[in-house]
């Protein structure tokens, strides 16, 4: 059985590369515009609440600081991905959205990152795509984990 140490390291040298490769065949694939992921992150989130967010909420479901999302909002906004929504009943607030355009490059985002996924993972042999199978469901529980040690101060989840 392999040690925590020596899984941690591995998964640590693999995860930044494994995203910007994904994110590379996906922007190739299908000539999407060259988006930051802090940005395909915001958008993320903005489409999950299709109410909106505030700038503060956005900042606490990315786990960045206010200013990062302020920052974020003025280029996303210039480049109409965002928009800044005042609502009626308090005009001194702001509630950031998804722009229509924004929803749009995401499902295309999506769409070409599992297509890309798709056409490398038929080309592995059956072992790695049988040992890729079998470790989505610790992925998933590693995610949850990090998410959960995140939220509490860093101390780590019961199994």
């Amino acid at each position: 059985m392999p040690g925590a140490a020596r899984v941690a390291a591995g998964l640590s040298g693999l995860l930044g590369p494994l995203r910007r490769a994904v994110l590379r065949a996906t922007r190739n694939a299908e000539g999407l515009p060259d988006l930051p992921e802090a940005q395909i992150e915001l958008l993320r989130a903005l489409s999950s609440s299709p109410e909106g967010l505030s700038p503060g909420a956005a900042a606490v479901r990315l786990r960045v600081a206010p200013s990062t999302v302020s920052n974020l909002v003025r280029t996303m906004s210039a480049a109409r991905l965002v928009e800044r929504i005042r609502p009626e009943h308090d005009q001194r607030t702001v509630v950031l959205t998804a722009s229509a355009e924004a929803l749009h490059l995401l499902e295309r985002y999506d769409r070409a990152s599992t297509a890309a996924l798709i056409r490398v993972v038929e080309k592995l042999p059956d072992a790695d795509r049988v040992a890729l199978d079998q470790a989505l469901p610790a992925l998933k529980r590693l995610v949850a984990a990090l998410e959960a040690a995140d939220g509490n101060g860093g101390s780590t989840p019961a199994p």
